[in-house]
């Protein structure tokens, strides 16, 4: 799987300043309190002095205050959480204001809500605090119930397993004498591991060693390692009796990371790995060392940090890159042709360590791309005649390309999309999922390289791309050109359609990789945005748009699919022309009529969307519309609507009847 920064595929900009943003916590009208919130989640992300603002202007008691009030929609809430989450991803001030604002407590009692969307977003934003070294994770314990309560979440969804083993690998670590040199200690006392034992952390835990995420995985194992000799033999004991270590049903990866990570109990392990790659050490040890290392920190956001900042490992492996040496060449030619020989294992690793290093940490990142020549190195990488060495180098700029920070200062000031687009021109596909994932991370709207890469033909490229057998590679294209469309301005959108062509579009919208599908309605949702956008497009492209939606609704897709089509058909319905091939076309209104009455919320939401945009008064022809749908029977099915019991349908509903009224 992928994993890059992810771009809401419809967001309107923003341009208004914090004050605003707080402003409109207190709008009267809840609708209006829930876009603004959405606004400001959209504005946060990747942007610390925002966050900070929002922190100092008094974001955080009013989303609280939103967040717990039982008259707030089930949507505002979970936007709350998630704002309250991005919030908590900022600097350790940042944790300490929200602790201080108890947002803890908060988010506890917001886990007893039915709504396994909201807990998630919950637990999401308590990961987050829970993960950072200032918050004191004795406020796990301080509610008895807590405990409990989260055991019996662990069933609810694969989520919710991830984000609670999250919390409970770190806020139970033993202290081990050995990290107090590197790391802020979590301290879980004797009283602590009773209290899980009495719970049932070892039964609740201990199976989702074969969990079928390997975050899950890792995460349940890890937390289990990491406690006392009390849980440890218990769990010994409960995984021998129901063979849960080496189980053949898993590969060997994950049965193997089973076994390290209980057995990483052992304090050692993660120091002795950073001596070996010390320049002291044979070449041979620094290599297997750094891959090692690399591996295990892979999942692991807390081993991460430990390692950065272990015995200055991040500046420790710049001297991987200094083999062979000028003395050696002079003095020892038996030494030279030694380094020469694992120069390029030495540059893999690194670049391998890196990247896993930097794979979520943002101080991390920015220590890595401050060390010496860093990204002049990583962009000789990308050229080296090694393909194991390019490979690598691309995945450690990969990583640091999630950053936001260094997209816009790093990556612009040694205009890394060069190397990159040349590397993309000719090389094997592992190295072109890596390389176009990258891509998708510089074409994002607020990098600077997205204007040079547009002009340098990258569209072309994309486009063959969408073309791939593989569903990887097929996915980055039409990611990259969903990122590229995102509020573009028709001569770029107009670029796409034409490059990518229709038959080609449609195709992919008939692909059997659901994640091919779904970037695919991305970038359609991000086209048919902006009315005159929208009508241009549909004048030449309707039929053929409309064709490929009806078979989509027809056809056998998950939840998720269907509701970016509706979406798609409710961007098309705010459209000034483009609305009336909706009214012309009865199979499609029939459809929109289906799902309203749909079981699913989500589908209902967004089929209602589509007749609210419809019949809106203030459009022209609105009259003509609203008569014809309520021929069809669409007033009949809002009124019901209207009772719904789900808060965010009942009030889209109630407003498409206002239209009726006015």
């Amino acid at each position: 799987e992928v994993n890059m920064l992810e771009t809401p595929p419809y967001v309107s900009e923003v341009t208004a300043t914090s004050r605003h943003y707080v402003d409109r916590l207190f709008d009267p009208d809840p609708q209006k309190v829930l876009q603004g919130v959405i606004d400001m989640k959209n504005a946060v992300i990747g942007n610390n002095k925002q966050k900070a603002n929002l922190i100092v202007l008094g974001a955080v008691p009013r989303l609280l205050y939103l967040l717990q009030q039982g008259s707030s929609s089930s949507e505002l809430r979970t936007e709350c959480a998630v704002v309250l989450g991005s919030l908590a991803m900022g600097t350790e001030n940042n944790i300490k204001s929200l602790v201080d604002c108890h947002i803890i407590p908060a988010l506890l009692q917001g886990l007893l809500c039915p709504d396994l969307i909201f807990i998630e977003a919950c637990l999401r934003c308590l990961r987050t605090v829970f993960i950072s070294p200032v918050t004191p994770v004795q406020l796990l314990y301080t509610d008895p119930t807590v405990i409990p309560h989260l055991m019996s979440l662990l069933s609810r969804s694969q989520r919710t397993q991830e984000y609670i083993t999250q919390i409970f690998s770190h806020c139970c670590k033993v202290t081990c004498i050995i990290f107090l040199s590197s790391m802020r200690n979590y301290l879980c006392t004797p009283e602590h591991q009773t209290v899980l034992f009495n719970h049932g952390a070892i039964q609740n835990i201990a199976p989702l060693l074969i969990s079928p995420s390997y975050k899950v995985l890792f995460e349940s194992a890890t937390y289990l390692s990491y406690q006392g000799i009390l849980l440890y033999y218990s769990l010994v004991t409960y995984c021998h009796k129901h063979e849960l270590l080496f189980n053949t049903s898993l590969s060997p990866r994950r049965s193997c990371q089973s076994v390290v990570c209980v057995c990483f109990h052992c304090a050692q392990t993660l120091p002795c790995l950073v001596r070996m790659c010390s320049k002291e050490r044979l070449l041979e040890e620094r290599v297997e060392g750094a891959e090692t290392l690399a591996y295990l920190m892979e999942p692991d956001v807390e081993l991460q940090r430990i390692a950065s900042v272990t015995d200055h490992l991040v500046a420790m492996l710049a001297d991987y890159f200094k083999y062979p040496s000028s003395v050696s060449a002079i003095t020892d030619i038996k030494r030279l042709d030694h380094d020469l020989k694992h120069a390029h294992e030495l540059r893999q690793a690194a670049f391998r360590l890196y990247a896993s290093l930097g794979s979520n940490d943002e101080d991390i990142r920015k220590k890595i791309t401050e060390t010496e020549n860093m990204m002049d190195r990583i962009v000789s990488g990308l050229s080296e005649s090694s393909i194991k060495v390019r490979l690598a180098a691309v995945r450690c700029l990969h990583s640091l390309s999630r950053s936001v920070q260094q997209l816009r200062t790093s990556f612009h000031d040694h205009a890394v999309w060069k190397p990159l687009m040349k590397l993309l021109q000719n090389a094997p596909d592992e190295v072109l999922v890596m390389a176009s994932s990258t891509l998708c991370n510089l074409l994002l709207e607020f990098s600077p390289s997205k204007e040079p890469i547009l002009e340098s033909g990258v569209i072309e490229l994309l486009c063959s791309l969408t073309q791939s057998d593989s569903p990887a590679l097929r996915v980055n294209g039409i990611w990259a050109l969903m990122n590229m469309a995102f509020q573009a301005d028709q001569k770029v959108k107009g670029e796409i359609v034409r490059a990518l062509g229709t038959e080609q579009l449609f195709r992919l919208l008939s692909d059997p990789d659901t994640n091919v599908l779904m970037k695919t309605l991305g970038l359609l949702r991000n086209l048919l945005s902006t009315r005159p956008h929208i009508d241009q497009i549909m004048s030449s492209h309707g039929k053929q748009i409309l064709q490929a939606v009806t078979l989509i609704l027809e056809g056998d897709h998950s939840i998720e699919v269907k509701e970016q089509t509706l979406c798609i058909l409710a961007n098309i319905a705010d459209g000034n022309t483009a609305k009336e091939l909706l009214m012309t076309n009865d199979d499609i209104l029939q459809k929109i009529k289906y799902y309203m009455g749909h079981s699913n919320v989500k589908l209902q939401l967004a089929a209602t969307f589509c007749i609210s945009n419809l019949i809106w008064n203030e459009e022209d022809g609105s009259q003509e519309r609203q008569d014809k749908l309520r021929e069809l029977g669409f007033v009949d099915i809002l009124h019901k609507l209207t009772q719904a019991s789900d808060p965010n349908l009942c009030d889209r509903a109630k407003t498409a009847m206002q239209q009726y009224l006015a």
